[in-house]
């Protein structure tokens, strides 16, 4: 397996993430704990996780 190094965009640490990883998956950076999701693969692109809202699922 192999892992490419991202950027966290809330506190700029480093965010290793593995070659398995999908779009639309939720990842946490360890730095900040912040939530992340992969928003494409190709070229690899983290952005912050929406919050969940109440009436999600409603």
């Amino acid at each position: 397996m192999t892992t490419a190094t991202q950027t966290c965009p809330e506190c700029d640490g480093p965010v290793n993430v593995g070659d398995t990883v999908r779009a639309s998956e939720v990842i946490e950076c360890p730095e900040c704990r912040s939530e992340l999701e992969v928003v494409a693969t190709e070229p690899l692109l983290l952005a912050l996780a929406p919050e969940v809202e109440e009436d999600w699922g409603e």
